[in-house]
Order: C-alpha cells, then structure tokens, then sequence
C-alpha cells in the first residue's frame, strides 16, 4: 500500500480527503467532482486539460513529477490569447517570456531553440498567436509523457476509487 493510500486510510471518515491534499484555495473540488468527471478525463488529455477541475488536479500530479511548469505555462497561453488590448498583450507577453521561455527562466519549459527564437522576435510586436508553436510543444509534451502516468498514478487512481465508492454507497443508502 502507497503512503497516499495510508494517509487516506488514517483519516476520520468525515475528513474529505480530497480537500487534504490539496491547498486551501483548492478546497471544495471534491464536493463538485463527479466520477462521470474523473471517468472522462480517462478518454482523452483534451477532455482533462479543457474540464472545469481537470488542470487543478494535473498540476497537483504534476507538481510530485516537478513538471508542474507545462500546465501553468499552457493555462497561460490560453489566457493570453483573450487579451484584446495590445499594450497588456505586450506586457503579457513579456512577462510569459521572463516567467516560461528565456533561459534559466524561473519555470523554464522545454523547447527547442528554433522556437524560442521565433518567440523573441515576436515579442517586438506580440499577436494573439505568439506563444502558439511553443503551447503546442508543451502540451505535446505533457499528453505523450506526464498523461499516460497521470492516469496511472496513485493519485487519479484513489480519486477515482473513492469517487465509484462514494456512488455506491449513495446507490446503497438510496436502496435501504
């Protein structure tokens, strides 16, 4: 048995051990998670990346591989593109590339060099396209990689059993 599964395993049974592993902000997901949710997520790395709570808890599996800057960077991205003002665009775009891009950036990710260029000459005018070839090296990076472990990690594994447990209990209680 995992060390997850231990500490799930010592909780009282009121303590939702969802909202114990992540941090306060994150708080509450558990009670607006389904299964039919979490079963999803199975089906496609689109389906979990684009789903109301699916990133949060990526970026929570993600963070035990420290790899967390992929989602925070693609989650920016698709930010970035809303922006319709061009002098936050700029500011923006700028602040993308200190954070995610130049080297030694503080969450740097992994890029190709070709890409990176293209982004330092975009910055001089930046469109709602800028960082596009590099979002979809990341995310091709996380649905290869970090997606097939995701879904066989300790922590998809308890969310989703906990999830058909608490279903069948609700299914039992229903049918006494």
């Amino acid at each position: 048995m995992g060390r997850m599964q231990e500490e799930f395993l010592r909780m009282s049974p009121s303590t939702c051990w969802l909202c114990k592993i992540f941090r306060a902000e994150e708080n509450g997901i558990s009670s607006r998670l389904s299964l039919e949710d979490v079963l999803e997520w199975s089906q496609s790395f689109d389906k979990l990346i684009t789903s109301k709570y699916g990133p949060v808890i990526y970026k929570r599996y993600l963070k035990t591989e420290h790899s967390d800057e992929n989602i925070d960077f693609w989650l920016a991205c698709e930010a970035y593109k809303k922006i319709t003002s061009q002098r936050k665009r700029t500011a923006k775009a700028r602040k993308l590339f200190t954070s995610y891009i130049q080297p030694q950036a503080p969450k740097e990710v992994n890029i190709d060099s070709p890409v990176r260029r293209v982004i330092v000459r975009n910055l001089k005018e930046p469109t709602e396209s800028c960082f596009d070839e590099a979002q979809k090296i990341i995310y091709m990076h996380m649905e290869r990689d970090s997606y097939p472990r995701f879904l066989e990690s300790e922590l998809y594994q308890t969310l989703k059993h906990s999830l058909q447990n608490h279903d069948n209990n609700s299914a039992a209680g229903e049918r006494g």
